[in-house]
């Protein structure tokens, strides 16, 4: 007698595939109306709240001129347009791109407590921007800050690479390492400060605290740019880093050129650094908190924790921002004062869960 065939046929295949399809498509769209939700928050409110229909309707008029008849001051679409929308855009980016460079490094170092703060790229990236303000001048224009700052953050990548080396390629001395190469260029950082023009110092303090009132509308395309190549690299990429992240034998077994895969992702998460520390001033913990909580629901495939990474990061310096704004209202508190409140406590709680 022959055995019965129970292997699902073609079309409960194309019905599984069909509701996964449904399912994926829903989450997108709640996805981008849960970062549309967050943005028009982080616009509305501040120091002098706007409403949400003035504000769209503020948006709707750049857009697309004439579409909308005026009813709002001219001092409110200076704050919407000019001030707020540009920051809060600002502020998607660079959460987007430090919690990517997080979720990269910790599967690549096979560290839980790997970001780009502990392991010195952020120190390195405000290295090159103090350096290009106070010492170099804009030599290259525009990208003269960006340039620098991605070369500060090469430069601690390599250094931390090096020292791990000689000391030894466990997780812990890895991070060790990024400690050590942290205090140090911060040290050359402040030794910089001190060297530099007495008059101008003040401008460095937001590098080093971290901040985005300088956001302008300008300067949105080439954090955007590295941002949008860099994550659809990775996420291509995402299955090999998966690989990695199981063991170097088990990359190579798959034919994975470990040294050199590992190298370019070193050379793409400090460009990722480098470009947002240049715009945004060192801020540290979104990189290590925001991929341990996408993996609470996602798990620890790259193909997920990526692009959720990303996505998360980018809601939640929207939201780290909009506290910086209104809790000493109307001052701006440095948002790298609170990114580090939150980022410590969460910090203490990685240590005791591995404890």
């Amino acid at each position: 007698m022959l055995a019965e065939d129970t292997s699902p046929g073609p079309a409960t295949v194309s019905r599984v595939l069909s509701v996964r399809a449904i399912r994926g498509g829903v989450g997108v769209f709640a996805a981008l109306l849960l970062l549309l939700l967050t943005v028009t928050v982080g616009v509305s409110l501040g120091s002098a709240p706007i409403p949400v229909t003035t504000v769209w309707s503020i948006v709707a008029s750049k857009l697309a001129p004439g579409s909308v008849e005026a009813f709002w001051s001219a001092g409110r679409e200076s704050i919407v347009w000019d001030v707020r929308l540009p920051r809060v855009m600002l502020a998607g980016l660079v959460g987007a791109g430090l919690a990517l460079t997080g979720a990269v490094l910790q599967s690549v170092t096979r560290n839980p407590l790997a970001d780009p703060h502990l392991l010195g790229v952020s120190s390195g990236g405000a290295l090159g921007a103090i350096v290009a303000l106070l010492h170099t001048g804009m030599i290259l224009g525009l990208l003269t800050v960006p340039l620098f700052a991605f070369g500060g953050a090469l430069l601690a990548t390599v250094l931390v690479a090096f020292v791990s080396r000689a000391l030894g390629t466990s997780a812990d001395r890895l991070v060790l390492a990024g400690v050590a190469v942290a205090f140090v260029l911060t040290s050359i950082g402040n030794l910089m400060i001190f060297l530099g023009d007495p008059r101008a110092t003040h401008t460095v303090i937001f590098w080093m605290l971290g901040g985005l009132g300088l956001a302008q509308w300008p300067h949105l395309i080439y954090p955007a740019l590295v941002l949008s190549v860099s994550l659809g690299w990775l996420v291509v990429r995402s299955r090999e880093i998966n690989a990695l992240a199981m063991g170097d034998e088990t990359a190579m077994t798959l034919g994975i050129p470990v040294r050199r895969f590992r190298l370019t992702l070193f050379v793409v998460t400090a460009l990722l650094t480098g470009v947002m520390v240049a715009f945004s001033g060192a801020i540290g913990f979104v990189g290590l908190m925001v991929p341990h909580f996408v993996r609470l629901f996602a798990g620890s495939d790259n193909v997920r924790v990526i692009p959720f990474s990303a996505f998360f990061g980018a809601l939640t310096l929207i939201m780290a921002d909009l506290v910086a704004r209104v809790i000493m209202a109307p001052e701006d508190m440095p948002i790298g004062v609170v990114t580090g409140i939150v980022g410590g406590i969460a910090f203490v709680a990685i240590l005791t869960r591995r404890a």
